[in-house]
């Protein structure tokens, strides 16, 4: 479902000018409303406080649950997908802003941050709509040192951009759950295993047996977030783990979480 489709009263927005090169805006979005491929002439920072998002840039896929945000540069065509019901709020930035707060360093790129508390708690106050002009320039620079924190890529899926590669990722994504064989891939995409290992390893800094795990967890984070089959047991038998403790290891890897402590904060 798109934007477009929604019923009005499903889009519940607010938004407020700092009159300093920022602007906020809070919105609310139900779980299946896709955002089709835009860009903003502001850079943003995007935080779903409650829910979880996917965001796609050229460079790959990002799974956002509440405990990270994504940081989009200004011109960066980019379409979020909502797994669970979210509530967005967003900070765009003035490049010229940017530039005479020297806060350009280090935000040329997209990424995500895992949301400390501190960051959580000064996103959410820039919204209390008794601020005053100087809460909240403290409120927003104290966001932009948070958000100097090393990136976190361990929800990123990056996408292969070499054609027989970005094949081979599209048939991975489409059944993460299957027992992926890569001499079996490499036939299906016109190359050798030998070919297809190494382009992975230089399209996307993974391997392909850690390519795989990762789309696969990006399908446990997106059925869960979605309610769906949200039995932890049953989860891990459809996503081809031997056992819970075997699917909890490896969700814990790449979110920092358990599955079970995942679906209490989404």
């Amino acid at each position: 479902m798109t934007v477009a489709e929604m019923p009005i009263a499903e889009i519940r927005a607010t938004h407020r000018a700092t009159g300093d090169g920022v602007h906020l805006v809070a919105r609310n979005y139900r779980k299946g409303v896709r955002l089709d491929p835009h860009m903003h002439r502001e850079a943003q920072l995007v935080y779903a406080a409650k829910g979880t998002m996917q965001v796609t840039t050229p460079k790959g896929r990002w799974l956002v649950p509440p405990d990270r945000a994504v940081w989009v540069p200004a011109r960066l065509e980019h379409a979020i997908d909502v797994l669970a019901d979210i509530e967005m709020r967003t900070l765009y930035f003035d490049l010229a802003w940017l530039k005479r707060e020297k806060r350009n360093a280090g935000l040329t790129s997209e990424f995500v941050v895992r949301v400390s508390p501190l960051l959580h708690q000064a996103i959410l106050a820039l919204f209390d709509s008794r601020n005053s002009r100087e809460r909240t320039g403290l409120l927003i620079k104290l966001a932009m040192l948070e958000l100097q924190e090393a990136e976190d890529p361990a929800t990123f899926i990056p996408l292969p951009h070499e054609p027989r590669c970005r094949r081979a990722a599209d048939l991975v994504l489409k059944a993460p759950a299957a027992a992926h064989d890569i001499e079996m891939l490499a036939r299906k995409v016109g190359t050798s295993a030998r070919t297809l290992s190494r382009l992975f390893a230089s399209e996307t800094q993974l391997s392909f047996k850690s390519w795989c795990q990762r789309a696969r967890i990006a399908a446990a984070i997106e059925r869960l977030s979605m309610g769906k089959n949200a039995s932890v047991k049953k989860l891990a038998a459809d996503l081809g783990y031997a056992s819970v403790p075997a699917f909890s290891h490896a969700f814990r890897q790449v979110t920092g979480k358990t599955p079970t402590e995942f679906m209490d904060t989404k």
